[in-house]
């Protein structure tokens, strides 16, 4: 069986994404992974199948219509999604008849959300993944956002049984958002003071989310760090990991996220890796600060929420 789906509207930015290209940055490819990986592995479990491509959707009024009867199902920000125009309820599955246009009207908490079909999208792998790469134009549909009157292949259109992600595990997605941080390699370019009100305990600065922000990097505005004397205000070139905090010379953070693979300024700080899914829901406005901790915490909250996600199939009923 085959069939399917057509976008009547893509939102503000639609791609396909999926867990990301691994093994490529010392050639200068990214991830480009879907930017809330938890939503994604609880989309995986809704639609029990894992490591499928999925649409990533930033906004409201995204709609895509079916031309085959196929179980769906919506993680990630909290949405107002339609179904015709029966509700549906988000972090959970629902089947879809041929004709059927699925509406989002709404988001109500958060910012990107995912969209997914049992059997998966039909596109091809390039480099051992799905997932699109929007600066070199490859992956994903043609290397490029989704456009309206895009038809995607479903691989193989199947139901299956409702199923129900525990809204007890659906995270918090509210400004003001809470950020742990490991030092980074130039840390000591910064002083005491604007360190500790970086990211000491009860005296961190807060920052705003700029308009400046993409599947890049996520600028903030708020109090300048303060590099000390007779330091460089950039860097040669070195790499980086999703979450790294880099300072340019305007003392102003910039959050990096799936599409780089180096970067030449300062990094006073990177986000641990338990708390990156938080980054897909920061939005212009938003209010941020950040709470320094330890590799030990930092691999232990790791290593719990691995846990946890592996438990999702378990948990959806």
């Amino acid at each position: 069986m085959t069939g399917t789906v057509t976008i009547r509207n893509p939102g503000l930015l639609s791609l396909i994404v999926d867990p990301g290209r691994r093994g490529y940055s010392d050639v200068g490819v990214p991830s480009s992974a879907a930017l809330d990986l938890y939503a994604c592995e609880a989309l995986y479990a809704l639609l029990e199948d894992p490591g499928t491509a999925v649409i990533e959707v930033l906004g409201p009024r995204f709609a895509l219509q079916f031309t085959a009867d196929t179980t769906c199902a919506i993680a990630g920000a909290r949405v107002k999604a339609f179904l015709d125009d029966i509700p549906l309820r988000p972090w959970a599955s629902f089947t879809a008849r041929k004709g059927s246009l699925l509406r989002i009207r709404e988001v109500t908490a958060g910012f990107r959300y995912y969209v997914g079909f049992a059997g998966g999208i039909d596109i091809p792998a390039i480099m051992g993944s799905y997932t699109t790469n929007l600066e070199c134009g490859f992956g994903g549909f043609a290397g490029r956002p989704l456009r309206s009157g895009d038809v995607l292949s479903l691989a193989a259109p199947r139901q299956t049984d409702t199923r129900i992600f525990p809204d007890g595990l659906i995270p918090p997605m509210t400004s003001p958002y809470l950020l742990r941080v490991t030092s980074g390699p130039e840390s000591a370019y910064f002083n005491s003071d604007s360190l500790a009100l970086f990211w000491g305990k009860g005296r961190q600065e807060l920052f705003t989310v700029s308009t400046n922000l993409n599947r890049t990097g996520i600028r903030l505005q708020g109090k300048p760090l303060v590099f000390t004397a007779d330091v460089p205000k950039s860097i040669i070139s070195e790499g980086i990991l999703p979450g790294t905090v880099q300072i340019p010379g305007d003392g102003l953070p910039i959050i990096m996220l799936n599409e780089r693979t180096i970067g030449g300024y300062a990094r006073v700080a990177v986000i641990v890796r338990a708390d990156l899914d938080t980054l897909a829901h920061l939005k212009a406005g938003d209010l941020v600060c950040f709470a320094l901790t330890d590799l030990e915490d930092a691999s232990a909250r790791w290593r719990k929420k691995c846990s946890l996600m592996k438990s999702f199939p378990s948990l959806c009923r």
